[in-house]
């Protein structure tokens, strides 16, 4: 409540709100029903946004978010909204610091919420990052305006309850909410360095082939540890599609293979030797299955060309690279038989990476250096 009075206040007539129902109480949606009146009355447009639940033995929390962001997402990109605001606090910043140092996070994690990011083209916010959840309070209370505490904010099956419980206990040892927040504001900027680092590694020593990415023995083995570690977490986002890098015992079990020349696989990913480069790849079992003409495939190609009925984009695979009679001029084989290409039911209409192009192009939403500065 308190960003949607604020944000009308610094772009009238240029604010969209929209609440999410998650359909976990059953006051929920009366209270989402409560914005939109609040909304209407002062001539803002609201949408209700509603999820249809979790799936069966997952983690509740993390399934809801995912849900909020997807569901913001979509949202946004059918009002044609480029920039999203969200309302975290201070508090949620500590919150997530002590949660994940209880998980031996590394620096990524103890950075915490990301003060901007983007998701399909669109940006989210997070303005009030510096600001503590009694200051929104107060700043409520001025204007005459209400609010709703959602009650498994305090209950106890949740970790961040019971955290946000312990911050009350350590405040008085000078481990506020704004220390904490200020600790992980602080990592960040040591991440940030890390982060230009690493793309000046992959600017100088990773190469694209075909959306696979490649990279000699000899500058692999040469990088620092930690820039070789965030190279593959960046590898597994851009070509696997990961929101998230892989629990520590993973990643380290990759990182190991990969120093004894050994091949892997992670993510959706494999990464295959040859005699002297590291070639990574999408794994072919994990490709995304087809999508109609025009809409972008496995999270990070667009092709464009001709459109005609009944085309659809999937992966070229083993028996369309049989019908690419120039394929051997266009790259390695592995990355061609996951790359995009149109179809019309079994006939292949183009290939555009294979040699078969017949008017059409094939693209990826970003390049990776831009990805691993972005993300």
């Amino acid at each position: 409540m308190a960003l949607l009075l604020a944000a009308a206040a610094a772009f009238p007539d240029r604010v969209l709100a929209a609440a999410v129902d998650h359909g976990l109480r059953p006051e929920a949606r009366a209270e989402a029903e409560g914005v939109a009146a609040f909304c209407q009355a002062r001539g803002i447009a609201h949408s209700i946004l509603t999820w249809t639940g979790p799936q069966p033995g997952g983690n509740l929390m993390d399934q809801a978010r995912h849900a909020r962001l997807g569901l913001l997402t979509r949202w946004a990109q059918g009002h044609g909204v480029a920039d999203v605001l969200l309302g975290h606090t201070a508090d949620d910043q500590a919150e997530t610091f002590l949660m994940n140092l209880a998980r031996t996070s590394g620096l990524d994690g103890l950075c915490g919420l990301r003060p901007a990011f983007g998701q399909e083209g669109v940006t989210f916010h997070r303005p009030f990052l510096h600001l503590g959840r009694s200051d929104l309070r107060d700043y409520l209370v001025a204007q005459g305006v209400g609010w709703v505490e959602d009650p498994s904010n305090q209950s106890d099956r949740f970790t961040r309850a019971r955290v946000r419980k312990m911050l009350a206990v350590l405040a008085p040892l000078g481990l506020s909410v704004q220390a904490l927040a200020r600790t992980s504001r602080n990592l960040a900027s040591a991440r940030e360095a890390l982060q230009v680092q690493t793309a000046a590694a992959a600017t100088d020593h990773v190469r694209t082939v075909t959306g696979g990415l490649q990279v000699s023995a000899q500058a692999l083995a040469a990088l620092p540890v930690e820039v070789r570690r965030r190279l593959m977490i960046a590898a597994l986002g851009w070509i696997g599609g990961a929101t998230h890098p892989p629990r520590e015992a993973k990643l380290q079990g990759l990182l190991s293979a990969l120093q004894a020349r050994r091949d892997a696989t992670l993510g959706g990913l494999r990464f295959r030797w040859g005699q002297e480069t590291l070639l990574v790849v999408r794994e072919p079992r994990a490709v995304m299955g087809p999508v109609p003409f025009g809409a972008r495939w496995d999270h990070r190609w667009q092709v464009t060309g001709p459109a005609m009925p009944g085309l659809e984009i999937r992966a070229l695979g083993a028996d369309g690279l049989r019908l690419c009679p120039d394929w051997r001029g266009q790259g390695p084989r592995d990355p061609l038989l996951v790359s995009p290409a149109v179809w019309q039911g079994e006939r292949l209409v183009s290939a555009p990476l294979a040699g078969l192009v017949q008017g059409y192009a094939a693209s990826l939403s970003q390049p990776f250096v831009d990805f691993i500065l972005s993300h």
